[in-house]
C-alpha cells in the first residue's frame, strides 16, 4: 500500500471563498498556519501512503513554489551576499518523507479531466483520489479494506452531513422544546470524497477539458454496480466557505482537531 499514488485535486477556483481564493487557490488556505492541503497529506501519510500527484489549475503556481521552498523554510542556511554563495547546514526536521508530483492539468479543466490528464503518473493497479479542500477522521486502511473485499472498480466514503442552519424541536402541541445547533444528518449520506479506485477507471473518464468526475464516470460506474460506499460516521468538513475556513481553524485552535490523526 505504501507505493499507491494519493490523487489531490488542487485546479478549482473555489469561487464561494473569494476571500481568501482571490489569491491563493482554495488547497493553500491556511488551516492552524498551514494549507489546508498539507493537513489532507498528513492524513494519508499517516497511513503510510507517501507518494502524491497533485492536479493543478488556479494559482498552481503557489502551491508549486510552497513545496519547491520546504527545503529553505525547515533548513538553517548561510548565504554569502556577495559571492552569491549558499551552505544548508544539517538538519531535517519539519521536512515531510513525501514524494510529490506536482501536474499542471488546465485552468477550466473539470475534475474528471483533470484525473485523465495524470493518468501516466499513475503505475499501480490502484490509486487513491481525493479533494484539496475537506478534512475528516476516516481510516485509510479501512477504507482500502473495504474497497477490495466489495471487489468494485470504485469505492467512494459516504460522509454525514452537518446542517448549515439549526434545528428546531417541537412537541406535539407546536411549543418550542429544544434548539439543535448544526445537527449531523444521520439518515443521509453525501460524498465525502477519500475515494479507491482500481486503475481501471481510467477507462471511464474522458480525455476533454468537461469531463466531470462525479456526474457521468461516476454515474456509469454506479450502473455497472461497479461503485461502492464506505460509510464514515466520523468528523468530517470542506472548506466550502469563508466560514467553512473560519470553523476549521477554531477546531484547529481548539487543541482537539479530529482529522489530527498522527502524532
Amino acid at each position: 500500500m505504501k507505493d499507491m499514488k494519493v490523487i489531490i485535486l488542487c485546479g478549482g477556483q473555489g469561487t464561494r471563498l473569494r476571500e481568501e481564493t482571490e489569491f491563493k487557490p482554495k488547497p493553500m488556505v491556511p488551516v492552524g498556519g498551514v494549507p489546508i492541503l498539507w493537513h489532507i497529506m498528513k492524513i494519508y501519510s499517516h497511513y503510510g501512503v507517501r507518494n502524491f500527484v497533485l492536479c493543478l489549475g488556479y494559482r498552481g503556481d503557489m502551491i508549486k513554489q510552497y513545496f519547491l521552498n520546504q527545503e529553505l523554510m525547515s533548513r538553517d542556511f548561510t548565504i554569502s551576499l556577495k559571492a552569491g554563495k549558499k551552505i544548508v547546514h544539517d538538519g531535517v526536521e519539519g521536512i515531510e518523507d513525501w514524494n510529490i508530483t506536482l501536474a499542471d492539468t488546465g485552468l477550466n479543466s473539470m475534475t474528471g479531466a483533470r484525473v485523465k490528464k495524470i493518468e501516466r503518473y499513475v503505475d499501480g493497479d490502484e490509486f487513491l483520489l481525493t479533494y484539496g479542500d475537506g478534512l475528516a477522521d476516516a481510516d485509510i486502511n479501512a477504507v482500502i479494506a473495504h474497497h477490495r473485499k466489495a471487489g468494485t472498480v470504485g469505492t467512494l466514503t459516504g460522509v454525514n452531513p452537518q446542517s448549515r442552519f439549526g434545528m428546531v424541536k417541537t412537541d406535539d402541541k407546536g411549543i418550542v422544546t429544544e434548539f439543535v445547533e448544526k445537527p449531523i444528518l444521520f439518515n443521509d449520506y453525501v460524498n465525502g470524497g477519500f475515494y479507491v479506485f482500481k486503475k481501471d477507471f481510467f477507462d471511464y473518464l474522458e480525455g476533454d477539458d468537461t469531463c466531470v468526475l462525479e456526474t457521468k464516470p461516476l454515474s456509469i460506474l454506479a450502473k455497472k454496480r461497479q461503485l461502492s460506499m464506505y460509510k464514515h460516521s466520523g468528523f468530517f468538513h470542506c472548506m466550502d466557505t469563508y466560514k467553512d475556513s473560519l470553523d476549521l481553524n477554531r477546531i484547529w485552535d481548539s487543541g482537539k482537531a479530529p482529522w489530527k490523526v498522527w502524532k
